[in-house]
Formats: structure tokens, sequence, C-alpha cells
């Protein structure tokens, strides 16, 4: 299961993050998302985790806990939607 976690101290790490979800179960994957231009953290990050007990567990205890002194949220991922990257297409407005 993918699983989305946000309101994340900036100092929070990939192994930081494995550490907590894997007292629930194996954890597949980690992962801090970092801003590309400046390399910080962006705050949120997703949990990979086989078992889907396991993760489901993971995300009713952890949800609302507290980790470096801040409430994390932490939900099922949705899948990424599609978006139309051409912004500046031309339109029949005019």
């Amino acid at each position: 299961m993918n699983i989305y976690v946000s309101n994340l101290s900036f100092a929070v790490t990939d192994e930081d993050l494995r550490e907590y979800f894997a007292e629930y179960g194996e954890v597949s994957s980690a992962k801090v998302i970092m801003d590309k231009f400046t390399n910080r953290s962006r705050g949120f990050a997703f949990i990979e985790m086989p078992d889907e007990t396991a993760a489901s567990k993971a995300i009713k205890e952890l949800d609302g806990a507290t980790v470096d002194g801040r409430s994390i949220k932490v939900n099922v991922a949705r899948p990424k939607e599609k978006t139309d990257n051409n912004r500046f297409q031309s339109s029949n407005r005019w």
C-alpha cells in the first residue's frame, strides 16, 4: 500500500520515516519529497508497505502523531491526477 505523510518537519529524513513505520511491518520504501531547486524537504513523503493490514494499522495509529514537534497527517496515497501541462494552449475564448 502506498501511504502519504504530510506536515513533516524539514529535519525528518527517509530513514527516520522508515523507522517510524517499521514498527508496524515491512517498509518497502520511504521517500521524503525534496525541492529540486533548494534540495530542502517539501514537508511530505510517501511510504510503501507491502502488507495491507500492517499499512492500515500504521495509518490509523500514526495519523495525528507528533513527530519532531509536528502533528503529522497520514493517509492512503491517491493516484497522481493527470494534468494538462500546456497551460498556454490556444483557446476559442476570443
